[in-house]
């Protein structure tokens, strides 16, 4: 997450200016709502709305906005990434979590809705390559062994059942986000741990 703000926003086109502008964020599945409040201190005046399934993540999400003096310009929600609410975002934001929804496409479907015609989806998935044998290395031998245990079983006990794992890679992404009526994906960043994806309407 220390790269997001350095790194990754300004990797997406015109997204820096536009939050510095005063943009709308919802971010996916925002857990403790660490990027959430990252975003908030960053862009003074952009409004973050983050949701979670989790509703203990939240209530801790809430306070932590609270405690950093950004509760003004967060919200948090109860909601799954099919469920979100709102429409019109600058930009949609997910980390490490699309790989475990049961239902991906629908996720992506509900992103492509909520944002605005000229919005970006930022998408951050674990690094994969789509040659199995270029994961053989340290980092995606740790990412499969994630995967078994805790990635698939979890989304394959939701509605969909569509397991991508965490090694999905860039061509398993691209399907998804093409399924749901996205029009233009580029890897826009990446790091040894993570693919960072730009995905537009």
């Amino acid at each position: 997450m220390a790269s997001l703000v350095p790194e990754w926003i300004p990797a997406l086109d015109g997204v820096d200016a536009t939050l510095a502008a005063g943009g709308r964020v919802a971010d996916i599945g925002c857990g403790l709502g660490s990027s959430s409040v990252l975003l908030a201190q960053a862009y003074p005046k952009a409004t973050i709305v983050g949701s979670d399934y989790h509703a203990e993540s939240i209530d801790l999400a809430r306070k932590k906005a609270a405690d950093a003096g950004v509760g003004d310009r967060v919200s948090f929600e109860v909601a799954t990434a099919q469920t979100f609410t709102g429409t019109g975002y600058d930009l949609v934001t997910m980390f490490d979590c699309l790989h475990d929804m049961g239902d991906p496409v629908g996720a992506a479907r509900r992103v492509r809705e909520a944002l605005s015609p000229d919005g970006t989806w930022l998408l951050v998935e674990p690094y994969a390559s789509d040659d199995v044998e270029e994961n053989f290395n340290p980092i995606g031998r740790l990412y499969y062994s994630g995967s078994t245990f805790l990635c698939v079983p979890n989304s394959l006990s939701q509605p969909g059942r569509y397991a991508l794992g965490a090694q999905a890679g860039e061509s398993a992404i691209r399907e998804v986000v093409t399924q749901a009526g996205f029009t233009r994906f580029r890897r826009a960043a990446e790091s040894p741990f993570n693919l960072v994806y730009e995905v537009r309407p």
